[in-house]
């Protein structure tokens, strides 16, 4: 079977599923894994949960534990262009034909008689199985959705637990509050197995830290790295008077050096149970870990042959849009100092406006997205985002328009390829495509580029 052939099965295979939504719980999954004789029992896994920053911790950990000799699993959603990017093995995705076998063997396992499961149980139970065949040492497992009731909640002894953030997401499905969203949030934090948290806002706190107690789960709360001036993060060594851990962050924006902090911390756990991690492995691990698609750069090479330089993001909910818009801020108040910016091809002295590219799914919340991100004088271009269930621009247009009246310029178009056209039209200003993954997916898969 082709490349291309074993992706439309994997299609084919996951799309059947699709229909049956999202449906939290953990009793179709475990009746799944005990029918495949419970793979997750043989992997030692990491969980990751938290609203954002489980990606690039997850990508932090998996780097490092490579780096340390280990053969590491990591299974993290959504993709950006193919189903195989969720489920790894020492950072290589699942080839398209190994990923079509294992979920023929999760299919053959599930019983006629019982409920049937949803698209995200049948691809987590496919990367259970697809880690033990593989025989890893270890797995950096990504929450789906929530924790508590999540797919991938099945394990009672994970080496380590971590909440990496909290904030008012998916609240339709987890809670209106955020103390409600935190209790779903906290559901993987299981008895006498550490758990490391990352800041959270006072509310969602009170909940974790009182589930951690309730469960007798000690929890560890890392210190924010500091950067140097010389660029370089610093985190303090456990072992006293020991000079502090120094690597290079490879991801932009300074909400990474709270993740990369709670990497750190959680691989210091790991050491702690006698998993051997140098500290040259997690010096090189932590500045090779790739996560794309996120606050990511690269030059969009146009059709009419000119090159243009684009900020890619997903910030699909109203913290990503914060972190976004605080980066963009940051680069204007270097520029304003008389930095020269550290990307390619960008002007020098940045003009203050930004060029926004955006679509977004009709489930997010879309108001607040798009307050955190606009200002005054902006330009917005809206597209659909395709093959998902996508807001139609229009309707993101007259939001954008009584959120930001002041926009220079709101307009939509049928497809990507158009909206690229007519932003780079636009007077020279910093662009960014942002508002879903799936559309940093779709100019991936579609558009040619550098970096």
């Amino acid at each position: 079977m082709t490349v291309d052939a074993s992706q439309q099965h994997i299609n084919q295979r996951l799309e059947k599923y699709a229909r049956f939504g999202v449906h939290l719980g953990l009793e179709r999954i475990q009746h799944l894994l005990a029918a495949l004789d419970n793979p997750q029992q043989q992997v030692p896994i990491i969980h990751v949960a938290g609203t954002n920053g489980k990606g690039s911790v997850c990508a932090y950990l998996s780097s490092v534990l490579v780096q340390a000799g280990y053969r590491v699993g990591r299974y993290t959603s959504p993709h950006l262009v193919s189903w195989c990017e969720r489920i790894c093995v020492n950072e290589e995705p699942i080839a398209p034909e190994a990923l079509a076998s294992t979920l023929a063997q999760v299919e053959m396992a599930i019983a006629p008689d019982t409920e049937t499961p949803t698209q995200f149980e049948v691809l987590t139970a496919a990367a259970w199985l697809f880690f033990a065949q593989q025989s890893v040492d270890i797995a950096v497992i990504e929450v789906g959705l929530g924790g508590r009731l999540d797919a991938t909640n099945v394990v009672d002894r994970p080496l380590v637990s971590v909440i990496t953030s909290l904030s008012r997401e998916h609240w339709q499905r987890l809670g209106p509050t955020l103390a409600d969203i935190a209790g779903e949030k906290a559901g993987v934090l299981k008895p006498n197995c550490l758990a490391v948290i990352g800041p959270l806002p006072a509310e969602a706190e009170a909940v974790v830290l009182a589930r951690s107690q309730a469960v007798g789960c000690p929890v560890l709360r890392p210190p924010i790295s500091t950067l140097d001036a010389d660029g370089w993060a610093s985190y303090p060594t456990p072992a006293p008077g020991q000079p502090p851990l120094r690597y290079r962050l490879p991801f932009l924006g300074a909400h990474q050096q709270i993740n990369s902090a709670i990497a750190i911390a959680t691989l210091n756990a790991l050491r702690e149970q006698g998993w051997k991690i140098s500290e040259a492995a997690m010096q090189t691990g932590m500045v090779q870990a790739r996560w794309p698609g996120r606050l990511q750069w690269l030059t969009w090479q146009a059709p009419d042959g000119h090159s243009y330089p684009w900020l890619m993001d997903g910030a699909h909910n109203p913290a990503a849009a914060q972190t976004l818009r605080q980066y963009r801020d940051d680069l204007q108040r270097q520029s304003q100092a008389g930095m020269a910016p550290q990307v390619a091809d960008l002007p020098s002295p940045l003009p203050s406006t930004t060029t926004w590219l955006m679509g977004m799914l009709s489930t997010k919340d879309h108001a607040d997205v798009l307050q955190a991100l606009l200002r005054p004088g902006d330009r917005l271009h809206l597209v659909p985002v395709p093959g998902h269930a996508t807001l139609p621009p229009a309707e993101l247009q007259a939001i954008a328009r009584q959120v930001c009246p002041e926009l220079a310029a709101c307009t939509i178009y049928a497809t990507l390829a158009a909206g690229l056209a007519g932003a780079i039209a636009d007077p020279e200003a910093v662009r960014v495509l942002c508002g879903s993954l799936y559309l940093i997916g779709h100019f991936f898969q579609t558009q040619r580029y550098q970096g």
